[in-house]
């Protein structure tokens, strides 16, 4: 499962500007192409699908107003969103577009659907984005940074955060999280909080005096004072950074499996982008194998 708009993103700001013969600026979604056109030409790839933020807003915007929107994003870019969305349709993908509610709850609620069902043997969440780390609660379930090839299992988000998956919302509650716009308590820093929560899991159990706390932690009083001012705030960034696991999917297993991309519509979008060299990277290729 793969994080769209995450890789939009970083394809525009990896791969050179470029327009079609209509003039529009088609660049990063012809790196998307080329990128995921070689991650399924991998024969690695059984099930597939890829979620995007058609919109920035969704639903958390309405509990938060200093919740991430769509200003400041570069029109350039932002031109590019439904294209996106072509891209992977073109080549097969399920494509899941997310408007109340954010790509990452799409990628939350497939992962925790799907693992739990026993003809899969591994769910990998195609992402390094740190909300994403709250999924891995199943040893079936990794989160793969492409760019760096790095793996996260269960004892890998440990080591990189210091607590479970279980805990990453109250970590970026306390922390914050400025690309989601979750400004976090003050004082509250990476240490502190994995410290803290690697003890008491989640906010509600921290006790209120830094006193009372088994743990210590440098400067615990004015720690614990700052969360005693914002308790209900925490809780409420805890919320923001909590993905949903209820999104209407529509799709079961079987309808995520990866039989090839339609070389018809493929090669109308590769003539528009003016890409060449995909439609027969991906010609012939056998289907991917079963789960």
């Amino acid at each position: 499962m793969i994080d769209g708009t995450f890789e939009l993103f970083r394809a525009y700001f990896a791969v050179p500007q470029s327009q079609n013969a209509a003039g529009a600026e088609v660049g990063a979604a012809r790196g998307l192409l080329r990128s995921f056109a070689a991650l399924l030409g991998s024969g690695q790839v059984t099930h597939v699908a890829c979620a995007f933020d058609h919109v920035i807003e969704s639903f958390r915007n309405e509990l938060f107003d200093g919740y991430k929107t769509g200003d400041g994003i570069d029109p350039a870019l932002y031109s590019q969103f439904e294209l996106a969305e072509r891209v992977t349709r073109a080549l097969g993908i399920v494509t899941w577009p997310m408007i109340d509610f954010e790509a990452d709850d799409a990628i939350a609620t497939g992962a925790h659907r799907f693992a739990d069902l026993p003809e899969v043997t591994r769910v990998v969440i195609a992402s390094p984005d740190k909300d994403l780390a709250q999924c891995v609660t199943s040893p079936k379930v990794v989160c793969w940074d492409r760019l760096r090839d790095n793996w996260l299992d269960q004892a890998g988000v440990v080591g990189k955060f210091g607590v479970s998956a279980e805990s990453i919302p109250d970590y970026l509650a306390l922390v914050g999280d400025s690309a989601d716009g979750i400004p976090g308590v003050p004082r509250w820093g990476a240490k502190s909080a994995a410290s803290v929560l690697a003890e008491y899991v989640h906010l509600e159990n921290i006790p209120s005096s830094a006193s009372a706390w088994r743990v210590k932690v440098r400067g615990a009083d004015a720690l614990s004072q700052n969360l005693e001012a914002m308790r209900e705030q925490s809780l409420l960034y805890r919320k923001l950074a909590t993905l949903r696991r209820d999104v209407p999917l529509v799709e079961q297993l079987d309808d995520l499996r990866w039989r090839g991309a339609p070389e018809r519509e493929l090669s109308a979008l590769c003539e528009e982008l003016g890409e060449t060299g995909v439609v027969e990277r991906l010609r012939g290729k056998p289907h991917a194998p079963n789960a």
